[in-house]
């Protein structure tokens, strides 16, 4: 991939950055992670709701922060690379779930995996269009980022449910998704 950023054109090449930016926020986060939760004894099921949460969205954030305060980009092309970055990270975190806990139950890992790259999306997009909107409102950006984070840990407590739980669980970002686009869909069509 790095070596396809060079061969690409620039806004193919900007999309391809953002995509690996994701990718790697979403390795950072793992070690910042699994450091914290070895320097606060908690156990890795804890650690999955109360410390990756908040490095994972932190995180995943900064790579957009960085694009926002050097480049100064239009509102469409930010909300494009906070979606790439999401993409990116969502990707790079299930191909290292698949790794690690292998294929057994693959229709559990297909819907885990569709329902994380939703959550993560959402999660990108609700951070970047509210700093669009709420830039000069600092208390407000805050709020929104712990909003995600609280999205992010409940997401992540079930989906490693059993049962009912997990199937909504997964299913609620998809279909907060699909309720979106229908919107935005709605909403040119009205236009």
């Amino acid at each position: 991939m790095l070596l396809a950023i060079l061969c690409l054109r620039k806004d193919a090449r900007r999309l391809l950055i953002f995509l690996l930016a994701g990718m790697t926020a979403c390795l950072c986060s793992a070690y910042v992670s699994a450091y914290l939760a070895g320097v606060t004894g908690t156990e890795a099921i804890t650690a999955s709701y109360e410390i990756v949460p908040v490095v994972e969205e932190v995180i995943k954030f900064l790579p957009l922060l960085f694009y926002l305060l050097i480049f100064e980009p239009e509102m469409k092309s930010a909300i494009s690379g906070a979606l790439l970055i999401s993409v990116g990270f969502a990707t790079f975190e299930n191909v290292c779930f698949l790794t690690s806990y292998g294929t057994a139950d693959l229709l559990r890992l297909l819907i885990r995996g569709f329902g994380t790259g939703a959550m993560h999306v959402v999660c990108g997009m609700v951070v970047a269009v509210g700093l669009f909107f709420l830039w000069e409102r600092v208390w407000l950006r805050a709020a929104l980022l712990c909003f995600v984070i609280t999205f992010h840990a409940i997401f992540n407590i079930f989906v490693n449910q059993t049962g009912a739980v997990f199937w909504v669980g997964s299913a609620f970002p998809l279909m907060l998704m699909l309720a979106y686009l229908l919107f935005l869909r709605r909403k040119v069509d009205l236009s």
